[in-house]
């Protein structure tokens, strides 16, 4: 039998975690803690039940069939009781509880003595320990390690592919973290890994950052999808036996370790997983121990939604419920920020289809239909995407390519996707966010022009011109003072949700519409609303019946002032009308056609050609 490591412990935070330190380990109210080089001086009760030192046994025992989990640690000071718990929680949802624990106390010791000890697993849906000393004591080296037959450890060779586009400030140290926590080291991981670093930009130097395992690709800017699919193809044409290809975005923040976990659950997964996806979780890099997401899953009747809610993973019950919930849905798709996808999906399913950015994870994972695994720890931080919207791509971008990846993929429910669409169309003109109903227009419009939009010209035309046309946000004192000067502004407003009362939700849903009323209806006093309509929190009747609205982004510093167009407001809605009926009217051969040109789309000759290769 071979000693396989599951997973470190980690004892020391990384920077931008060193305000939640609750990921790695709590403290009680009299304990002290501190890690320098390695090793964890402490005092009082430590409490290594966390997100990423709690070990995942629920999943453990599923994903790989174990039976047994040890830990491995290395103890000197006074005296240390090291108590392993299982944690779950009960089926009514109740609190988190212990269900089974053993307590071992440790003689003191002037040198790190080495001890192993069983972690209780059979019912535990997570597993961990505490370490507890009246004194001062040290530790280092603590892993979580199992038994396996050496026949049943599985080769797998990691490429990792990252896009970026002029993100020095994170894929640089993310390079340089990579480099000294994997590629320097002799981790099991290391062998077979290389990192895929394309740059949309152009901007990096290639020749001094590349090398050792590393390679930094110039490329055109065709969009996270279009750097994706580079990456993937050098990949698959290096000669290299990869298995898997590992796919993140540029702007996190990363965790090696999540990548010796990932390589650890693949080396010995078992036969029911061995084509399984991983998805990384998204924790926010503004509150670190929020789990935004990890898995989701695309509505029949149009839309996204979260497999899990946002989970805070720095106390037990978020771990605990984090690893409880299953992500084995259908219509599951897993995004781009970090996800784990096996080269025999790449070579039988092809590449992604040309869609610049947004829903191209989606159509692959609708493409592919994979299961996913999912576990703590394997993660990365990324900035929220509130606070952030962008017409051109959460309107151009996400109508065109939904309907497209519609077409594909999924059959069922147009006619309810088309009158959510009908709605929120209507209710950019209502907020006269002009800009954004012609982008959500232009959307429809080259899904219905057909495949050619996708597959020919410069691949960032069509994102350079949405761009052009969306609402621009510009420093609030840029904005005309006059009209600032008579604006309520109350930021809360952006954060509280007014929607919950059934007469509140009704008004809002009504038509209502100041377009139609003339202007001695219309108050001169402005009102404030978010820029995005999916987060436009603000009471109705703070907007309602206003020549003016200001769309202030969340901490108020950015915005953009809407005034009253009705002559734009008639050119949309005519164009609306033309373009519904056209719809109506081609739109299941228009779907035929993207159907029949998916191969070709998703192919290394067509991405070549694309990509001026």
């Amino acid at each position: 039998m071979r000693r396989f490591k599951l997973a470190n412990v980690l004892l020391e935070a990384d920077d931008f975690l060193k305000d939640d330190v609750a990921l790695l380990y709590r403290t009680s109210p009299t304990a002290t803690a501190a890690s320098r080089d390695g090793v964890f001086q402490f005092s009082g009760e430590v409490d290594f039940c966390t997100y990423f030192n709690a070990i995942s046994a629920e999943k453990w025992r599923r994903y790989a069939g174990l039976v047994s989990i040890r830990l491995h640690l290395e103890l000197s000071g006074d005296p240390c009781r090291v108590k392993t718990v299982g944690l779950s929680k009960a089926p009514s949802g109740g609190p988190v509880r212990e269900t089974a624990s053993t307590s071992t106390l440790f003689d003191a010791a002037s040198d790190f003595k080495t001890h192993e000890l069983d972690i209780p697993i059979a019912d535990a849906v997570v597993s961990g320990f505490t370490l507890a000393t009246a004194g001062r004591a040290r530790v280092r080296n603590i892993y979580y390690y199992t038994l396996v037959d050496e026949a049943q450890v599985r080769e797998v060779n990691l490429a990792l592919c990252t896009t970026t586009f002029k993100k020095e400030e994170y894929i640089v140290p993310n390079i340089e973290r990579i480099r000294a926590g994997i590629l320097e080291t002799d981790e099991p991981v290391a062998k077979g890994f290389h990192l895929y670093v394309v740059d949309n930009g152009r901007t990096l130097d290639a020749p001094a950052l590349s090398g050792g395992g590393v390679d930094v690709i110039p490329n055109v800017n065709a969009g996270g999808a279009g750097g994706f699919a580079r990456g993937m193809m050098a990949a698959r044409e290096s000669g290299l036996p990869f298995t898997h290809v590992v796919l993140m975005d540029d702007d996190v923040r990363m965790s090696v370790e999540s990548l010796k976990r990932l390589h650890a659950l693949l080396s010995i997964v078992n036969a029911d997983y061995a084509r399984a996806f991983v998805n990384g979780a998204m924790l926010q890099l503004e509150q670190p121990s929020v789990l935004f997401e990890d898995v989701s899953y695309v509505r029949n009747l149009g839309g996204f939604a979260k497999v899990k809610p946002d989970l805070h993973v720095n106390a037990r019950e978020g771990v605990v419920v984090n690893e409880q919930i299953d992500v084995e849905v259908d219509n599951a798709y897993g995004a781009w920020w970090f996800s784990c996808i096996p080269m025999s999906y790449v070579a039988e399913m092809g590449l992604p289809m040309p869609f610049f950015v947004r829903c191209d994870d989606v159509e692959f994972g609708l493409r592919c239909k994979p299961t996913y695994m999912t576990m703590n720890g394997i993660c990365v931080w990324h900035a929220r995407f509130e606070g952030r919207f962008n017409a051109a791509v959460a309107c151009y971008q996400y109508v065109r390519n939904m309907m497209v990846t519609r077409a594909l993929h999924i059959r069922s429910g147009q006619f309810v996707f088309m009158q959510l669409y009908a709605r929120l169309f209507h209710i950019y003109q209502r907020t006269m966010d002009y800009a954004a109903a012609e982008l959500w227009l232009d959307g429809l419009e080259d899904y219905l022009n057909g495949p050619s939009v996708l597959m020919e010209g410069d691949p960032f035309a069509a994102m350079g011109a949405a761009i052009a046309k969306a609402e621009k946000y510009v420093p609030v004192e840029e904005l005309d003072q006059d009209v600032m000067s008579r604006l309520e502004v109350n930021l809360s407003w952006l954060e509280g949700d007014y929607s919950g009362h059934t007469l509140r939700k009704l008004l809002v849903a009504l038509p209502h519409d100041r377009h139609w009323f003339p202007d001695f209806m219309l108050s001169d006093k402005p009102g404030m609303l978010s820029p995005s309509v999916s987060e436009n929190f603000t009471p109705w009747w703070k907007t309602a019946m206003r020549k003016q609205l200001v769309a202030l982004t969340p901490d108020g510093k950015r915005g953009n002032i809407r005034t009253i167009d009705r002559k734009r407001w008639r050119a949309l809605n005519a164009r609306y009308h033309d373009l519904m009926a056209r719809y109506r009217n081609t739109h299941d051969a228009v779907d035929e056609v993207y159907r029949a040109r998916m191969r070709e789309m998703t192919s290394a000759s067509f991405w070549k050609r694309y990509l001026g290769l």
